[in-house]
């Protein structure tokens, strides 16, 4: 009885349930948390809902007052939505509170009918700090996840389905309002949009696929000529090859794009010494799609080196001498010792490799800026990935519900196919083989 009454007093108001068992510092403690969050909500909470429902009926305007035009302040589309997104998550957040509220008040009720005491506040400090030490210090980071992570994507989402875009609704001028599924019906089938859409994920698709695998293979190539017995000064070999990723991304794919530059640079230079014409290197768009694949190989084969440098110390040497025994060739051991150790344990890095290559955005903002233009595309170069395509709708050309449409594309792409591969990896099946 004492349980169901302490739930009823707490689903009444926070801390009533508490306070009945006599459990006053937490109860008051908990009113307290009620107040505050009345002083929040009551002020904003049917404006904020209103705004993220409606986006706003008064766009701002000018008004001549006199011989002077002054402007009238009116409902500004994108703050509403923030604002009653925050709304959102703050009132989901003191929801959870309050169911917590209750049934804590219903199992100390509940215990009290047995005769056991409730427990003081200090007793439950004590508890919380001992016992749940772990969730106390995830709380902060996870509320810095909820509204600097989680918040963001929500908000990227909402924008996919309104029409925020230049020139007709952009705030606070115009309105926006939702569309719902409109933007991905444009984008999948107006020409302009989607000859440009599918123009540039088949380029992504075929970008992120050479590039994983020329890196993680020519990592593998590296790392098995480092090892091979005849080989001298090994330390020497791994620091050289190392000193590419040693610098700064940024560094080394602004020098390269001078170094590749068509009418100035250094290798087409050489090039016309040797009675080689000036080769387009980033004006062509084959070319610039093949140089871009050069120079990632360049910045990424020696990540995939030293990982496979580390499997390959750790294979046992037994299997290579069981190997020697029974007569298997080079290539043999190869095949079947090293590269299932190897492909065992870096298949999760290889598909976090694919994942970041279908995001790699320095390499090509920085290396073509997605040049060469293209002029069937919309907004986009032959080179442009659909994050770089994404970067400039959203910072070039105010595409912004567009540019929220290619996002959330990017996102189920990426998480599709990682989800899948990963669970059918190896890896993932046989975990406790190498425990």
């Amino acid at each position: 009885m004492n349980g169901r009454r302490s739930a009823i007093l707490s689903a009444i108001s926070m801390g009533l349930g508490q306070l009945y068992n006599r459990q006053y510092m937490k109860g008051i403690l908990l009113l307290l948390t009620e107040a505050a969050a009345l002083v929040y909500f009551i002020p904003r909470l049917v404006h904020d809902l209103w705004g993220i429902w409606t986006l706003g009926d008064t766009p701002s305007k000018m008004v001549k007052v006199g011989k002077v035009y002054q402007t009238v302040k009116g409902d500004h589309s994108i703050f509403l939505m923030i604002n009653g997104l925050i709304t959102v998550l703050v009132l989901a957040l003191f929801i959870t509170i309050y169911i917590m509220n209750i049934r804590d008040a219903y199992r100390t009720g509940a215990k009290r009918e047995q005769g056991i005491r409730a427990a003081t506040f200090r007793e439950s400090i004590s508890y919380v700090w001992d016992r749940k030490f772990p969730h106390l210090l995830l709380t902060i980071p996870g509320l810095g996840v909820l509204f600097l992570t989680i918040m963001p994507i929500v908000f990227m989402i909402l924008l996919s389905f309104t029409n925020y875009s230049l020139p007709q609704h952009i705030p606070p001028a115009k309105l926006v309002d939702w569309v719902g599924f409109n933007t991905f019906k444009d984008l999948l089938t107006l020409k302009s949009w989607s000859r440009t859409f599918f123009g540039v994920f088949t380029w992504t698709i075929i970008w992120a696929v050479l590039a994983t695998a020329t890196c993680y293979f020519g990592g593998l190539l590296v790392a098995l000529l480092i090892e091979q017995k005849d080989v001298k000064f090994k330390k020497l070999w791994r620091t050289l090859f190392i000193l590419p990723y040693a610098i700064p991304q940024l560094i080394s794919l602004l020098v390269m794009r001078n170094l590749f530059n068509g009418q100035f640079g250094p290798i087409n230079q050489y090039l016309s010494y040797f009675g080689f014409g000036k080769l387009p290197w980033l004006t062509d768009p084959t070319w610039a799609k093949a140089t871009a694949i050069l120079v990632n190989m360049w910045v990424g084969i020696p990540v995939s080196m030293v990982l496979i440098l580390g499997v390959l110390t750790a294979i046992p040497k037994d299997l290579y001498e069981a190997a020697d025994v029974d007569g298997a060739s080079g290539y043999q051991k190869f095949r079947i010792v090293t590269l299932p150790f190897v492909l065992f344990a870096t298949a999760p890095i290889l598909i976090t490799q694919f994942a970041g290559n279908i995001n790699n955005f320095n390499l090509i903002f920085l290396l073509t800026n997605g040049e060469p233009l293209n002029g069937n595309y919309q907004y986009a170069g032959s080179t442009d990935l659909l994050v770089t395509w994404l970067y400039k709708l959203t910072l070039n050309n105010s595409q912004f519900n567009m540019a929220s449409a290619i996002g959330i594309i990017i996102f189920i792409i990426i998480a599709t196919f990682s989800i899948i591969n990963y669970r059918r990896t190896k890896s993932f099946k046989e975990e406790d083989m190498i425990q």
